[in-house]
């Protein structure tokens, strides 16, 4: 059977019987993991990254730096251990709102009875009162708006999820109709009112504390921006609190943090062009976008999404696929069938929240959820896909991407098994891999010695793990003595500390560099490439490097 069949062809149903191949490479869609609760020991890490998860995600709605802190430092040990590559992202909480429940105690809700929202804090959550974190709710709301309140990371179709329905207005308390039964129990419940605009800052001072404190300590990669509703939440911008791209141009190293917008609701829909040409990549968080959004109406605008993050070569990360596995241990046929779609519509990753946060089985659904993608990839158009996004690049393509194009198409057509791009700040091999070529691409990270007269500074490691949560890229990073370092950690200096011990040699060492340096670290490469498993005798590779001030695009046949 051919491995690489498309949809669109002749496939004999029987074949789907025969067993997967094992693979060097068993996924080239990511896997974002939520750590948590029962996610957090060096064990269960591991395993998550042996079972394919690339990226962890923090996320600060819940439980404080500290106890962060502890988790973060077990992923350090845990990718020590495993030599797995990971990347760090901060979730921020955003303008999120939530139920204040100080007892804990469960709260039962009758359908058909009535309940008080208030924002007086001070007041204990009962059946007929909720408090919350929000004092302008009154004035947002209407009769007859819809609110629902969840569990955090809410499914939808929890027997703790209730729907509420606005029925009168007092003050500053919002009377409302309890649609259907449930009880509230556990330690946050968010609440969210349909297609309202909620008057709160995107990046809240909480936020800005965090990534201020424990952001800068741990060189954060990624910055999940929560219910991005503008572009101004994400670029520079006159207004006081929309400025996450100022705030962390400020912090130190965070000026290459990478900022995801997440989409989570009409307005973000509304504005998606504009925040897309900010961002660095867009989340589409399905769980708030299912409330707010038709249901008939969200697989249309998960498609498009999709198609414009394809367009424009940004990586685009999709939610909530396998809710079920919360609680079980395998996925509903339905959710299946969602994740392969999530990949054949060309998502670059996929983020897991509550099933490895909260959920009873963590560490199979990392690895459920990435067989799942490598049998999607199997099927995956490549060849229709490059056309189209060569077609939507036009003759407003640059020239940088007019070679990645090249050098994914020479690839393809002469059967290469991997490209490698040698690259000193991860674009040119973010560019090939825009064109999803359907061999890896190895992208070799060359760490630049830099000077703002203050100190000394070495480049790459960042983008070695911003690469992680982009499909099909895999990054090495090369150190000053041409060695190649696959267990780059996501914080750690170790990939640095021998060219501090040799400043002088590093001074050419960067994508620029010359051809006997290049033609070393290639060597090197492909080295390991064979060493690891991924390249073999006779395989035809293709090169593209920069040489000089021209790329060249280079393929290679290997002898035994």
């Amino acid at each position: 059977m051919n491995p690489h069949l498309n949809l669109e062809e002749n496939m004999r149903l029987s074949s789907v019987l025969e067993p997967s191949k094992p693979s060097f490479f068993p996924a080239r869609t990511k896997i974002v993991g939520t750590l948590g609760p029962k996610s957090r020991t060096v064990e269960i890490i591991s395993n998550c990254l042996k079972a394919g998860m690339s990226v962890a995600q923090f996320d600060f709605s819940w439980g404080d730096a500290e106890y962060h802190q502890e988790t973060l430092d077990n992923l350090k040990v845990a990718v020590r251990s495993t030599k797995k590559l990971c990347g760090v992202m901060l979730d921020t909480v955003g303008p999120e709102l939530q139920v204040i429940n100080k007892t804990e105690h469960p709260i039962s809700l009758l359908e058909d009875s009535f309940v008080v929202l208030t924002p007086d804090q001070d007041k204990e959550a009962t059946s007929s009162l909720l408090p919350i974190n929000f004092t302008g709710l009154s004035s947002a709301v209407k009769t007859g708006d819809t609110i629902f309140i969840g569990q955090y990371l809410f499914t939808g179709s929890e027997t703790t999820s209730v729907w509420l329905e606005v029925t009168e207005v007092n003050g500053e308390d919002v009377v409302c109709l309890v649609k259907n039964s449930a009880t509230l129990s556990g330690p946050l419940y968010t609440l969210h009112v349909s297609q309202i605009h909620i008057d709160l800052p995107t990046l809240t001072d909480k936020d800005k504390e965090v990534i201020s404190t424990w952001g800068v300590r741990n060189n954060i990669d990624i910055l999940s921006l929560s219910c991005t509703r503008r572009a101004e939440d994400v670029r520079h911008a006159g207004n006081a609190f929309l400025q996450a791209r100022e705030f962390l141009s400020k912090l130190g190293d965070l000026y290459q943090t990478q900022i995801f917008a997440k989409i989570e609701n009409v307005e973000g829909l509304t504005h998606f062009d504009e925040i897309l040409e900010e961002a660095d990549g867009i989340i589409l968080s399905r769980g708030n976008l299912g409330v707010d959004l038709p249901p008939e109406k969200v697989f249309m605008f998960q498609k498009t999404a999709v198609y414009k993050c394809n367009m424009a070569g940004k990586p685009v990360v999709v939610t909530r696929v396998v809710d079920s596995m919360t609680e079980n241990l395998r996925p509903t046929r339905a959710e299946a069938t969602d994740v392969a779609n999530a990949v054949l519509d060309g998502s670059d990753a996929i983020l897991l929240g509550a099933e490895t946060l909260r959920g009873l089985y963590p560490v199979e659904t990392i690895s459920t959820v990435g067989k799942i993608c490598a049998e999607a990839e199997k099927v995956f158009n490549y060849d229709l896909y490059y056309k189209r996004t060569v077609k939507y690049a036009g003759d407003a393509m640059s020239h940088l991407e007019s070679i990645a194009s090249t050098a994914a198409r020479a690839a393809v057509k002469v059967k290469a098994s991997v490209i490698l791009c040698f690259t000193s700040t991860g674009r040119a091999a973010r560019l090939i891999a825009k064109y999803k070529p359907i061999m890896p691409v190895i992208s070799v990270v060359i760490p630049r010695l830099k000077n703002n007269q203050l100190r000394w500074t070495f480049t790459g490691a960042f983008e070695a793990r911003q690469s992680l949560i982009v499909r099909g890229l895999f990054p090495m990073l090369a150190d000053s003595r041409h060695q190649i370092d696959c267990n780059l950690l996501a914080f750690q200096e170790s990939a640095f500390a021998c060219i501090s011990r040799d400043k002088g040699k590093t001074w050419g060492l960067d994508a620029d560099s010359t051809n006997a340096t290049n033609e070393s670290i290639l060597k090197v490469a492909l080295d390991h490439g064979k060493a690891a498993g991924f390249i073999k005798p006779h395989d035809r590779v293709v090169v593209c490097q920069k040489l000089g001030d021209s790329y060249v695009v280079k393929i290679l046949e290997l002898e035994d």
